[in-house]
C-alpha cells in the first residue's frame, strides 16, 4: 500500500491514538512492528497517518499493547475501516480540509458543546446570515446548511450552545438578517436535542471565555475531540489532558451563562434573567432601528 497523499483528520487522530497506545505499553516501534510481522518504518508511517492498518493487525496490535476496553476498540476500528465519504464528499472542491473533516466528526458524534464569542454558531445560522459570513459563496453556503441537517435527522446528537452576547449585537448583514437570526435561535431552541445560553455582557467572572472551541465527543471518552478556532485555522486537539480542560472549561462557561431559551420560568422572581429574555430584549432593540 502506497503513502497518502491526504490525510484527513480521522487517520491522522487513529494513528496518533495507537502511538499513544504503544507509548503506554512502553513498547518501541520495532517491537510493535516486529510482532506485527512489518518494518518498524512502517509503524511510524501508520501513527502519523500516512499509511492505513488492516482489521487483523489492529487486532493484535491492541492485544499486545493490552487494550482490553470493548467500545474504545471498537471506536478504533470503525475509525481504521472508514472510508471517509458522506454528503461533504461533494463539497471536496469548495471547502478547505478541516471543514470536511468537521463534518465527518460530527456526523459520528453523541453530543457537540459549542462555544462562540462573535458568530452564531455554524449548526444554529440562518442561510442569510451564513451568506454575510461566507461572502455569499453558494457552495460553502449549502455546505453550512447541510451540516446542519445533523440536528433535525435521524437520532441526532445533542447540541448544547453557550453564545457571548457580543454575538447577538453584531449587525452582520443588518438589522433584518440579525432579527430573523434570534428568532431563529429561539426556535432551534425548542428542539429537544438542542440547548441555547447566553453569556451576558455583565458576568462578573472571567472564565477564559475568550476562545472559541467545540468540544465533539465520540461513542468513548479517548476519543473525543475538541475543534479550535484560533487566528492562524482550525485545530484539532485529541490529547486527553487538554480535551479534559476544555470539558471543564465548558461547564464553567454553561454555570456563569444565563438559563437557557427553553428552561420553564413559570413563577419567575422580579430579578429573573435567562438567555431567552435577553435575546427578545435585543431583537426589541433591533426593531427600533
Amino acid at each position: 500500500m502506497g503513502f497518502r497523499t491526504g490525510i484527513s483528520e480521522r487517520q491522522r487522530r487513529f494513528g496518533e491514538e495507537l502511538r499513544r497506545i504503544r507509548d503506554a505499553a512502553g513498547l518501541s516501534a520495532l517491537e510493535i512492528g516486529e510482532a506485527l510481522g512489518v518494518k518498524g518504518p512502517n509503524i511510524s508511517h501508520t501513527e502519523a497517518g500516512r499509511l492505513g492498518l488492516n482489521s487483523e493487525r489492529l487486532n493484535a496490535w491492541l492485544d499486545i499493547c493490552k487494550v482490553t476496553d470493548p467500545e474504545y476498540r471498537a471506536g478504533l476500528i470503525a475509525m481504521s475501516e472508514s472510508t471517509g465519504r458522506g454528503w461533504w464528499t461533494d463539497f471536496k472542491h469548495d471547502v478547505i480540509a478541516t471543514a470536511l473533516d468537521l463534518a465527518e466528526a460530527e456526523a459520528g458524534a453523541t453530543s457537540l458543546d459549542s462555544y462562540e464569542t462573535l458568530l452564531i454558531p455554524g449548526l444554529l445560522q440562518t442561510r442569510a446570515y451564513s451568506e454575510v459570513i461566507h461572502g455569499y459563496n453558494d457552495r460553502k453556503v449549502e455546505f453550512r446548511h447541510q451540516r446542519q441537517d445533523l440536528l433535525t435527522g435521524e437520532n441526532p446528537p445533542q447540541f448544547r450552545a453557550v453564545i457571548h452576547e457580543a454575538a447577538l449585537h453584531m449587525m452582520y448583514g443588518g438589522p433584518t438578517v440579525m432579527r430573523d437570526q434570534l428568532n431563529h435561535l429561539v426556535e432551534m431552541s425548542r428542539l429537544p436535542n438542542v440547548t441555547i445560553q447566553i453569556l451576558p455582557f455583565d458576568c462578573t467572572t472571567y472564565a477564559s471565555n475568550d476562545t472559541t472551541f467545540m468540544l465533539i465527543r465520540a461513542q468513548h471518552h479517548r476519543l473525543h475531540t475538541v475543534l479550535l478556532e484560533q487566528p492562524h485555522g482550525v485545530t484539532f486537539i485529541g490529547e486527553p489532558e487538554s480535551v479534559a480542560t476544555f470539558d471543564r472549561k465548558f461547564d464553567r462557561i454553561r454555570g456563569l451563562a444565563l438559563p437557557p431559551l427553553s428552561a420553564p420560568a413559570p413563577t419567575p422572581p422580579a430579578a429573573y434573567r435567562d438567555s431567552l429574555g435577553l435575546i427578545q430584549h435585543i431583537r426589541y432593540k433591533i426593531q427600533g432601528r
